[in-house]
């Protein structure tokens, strides 16, 4: 059996976000909670996941992050050499970008290090927070499975993706 956990970014995925939706209708899906949404400390938000995930056999654990999200999934691989079954990383925001509009220092270095897992960044063509280019990279510096689907904003709620059946396919391919 699958474990899915929910990694929500800043603001925490509220309850018309897809993250939301699929745990609330999807079964074996957690949501991994921070101290504080508002107020990211990645070191903080990447303990929490290890907390969260420990009494889990790792070969059955899925990460679902958004944004912020898979920045602490990418954190938390690298701090604790976790290695789990599979995450989806949906929207990785630029990091230079988040850290500048929320006036925080949030990486001592750029969360670019390979995952030791299977991973798959979904990103989109006009995303407001990052750049194609930037997502690319990002799945390049990973060893990501790419998937671009085209316009979708920052891939939210506020873009139209409350509900999103093509997220849960792709996650299928993981679990």
């Amino acid at each position: 059996m699958t474990n899915y956990f929910i990694v929500p970014g800043l603001g925490g995925s509220g309850t018309d976000h897809w993250q939301t939706q699929f745990e609330k209708t999807q079964p074996n899906f957690k949501r991994i909670h921070q101290k504080d949404w508002d107020h990211p400390d990645i070191d903080e938000w990447a303990g929490n996941v290890e907390k969260a995930i420990a009494g889990y056999d790792p070969e059955t654990v899925v990460l679902v992050a958004h944004s912020l999200g898979c920045l602490t999934v990418v954190e938390w691989a690298k701090n604790y050499q976790g290695k789990i079954k599979a995450a989806m990383l949906v929207a990785p925001p630029d990091v230079e970008l988040v850290q500048r509009k929320i006036n925080q220092k949030l990486f001592v270095t750029s969360p670019d290090s390979k995952v030791l897992f299977p991973t798959i960044l979904v990103a989109s063509s006009n995303d407001p927070w990052t750049t194609l280019e930037k997502s690319k990279n990002y799945a390049e510096n990973w060893g990501s499975k790419f998937i671009n689907i085209g316009e979708a904003g920052h891939i939210n709620n506020l873009s139209g993706f409350g509900e999103w059946n093509e997220g849960l396919e792709i996650l299928k391919t993981l679990g």
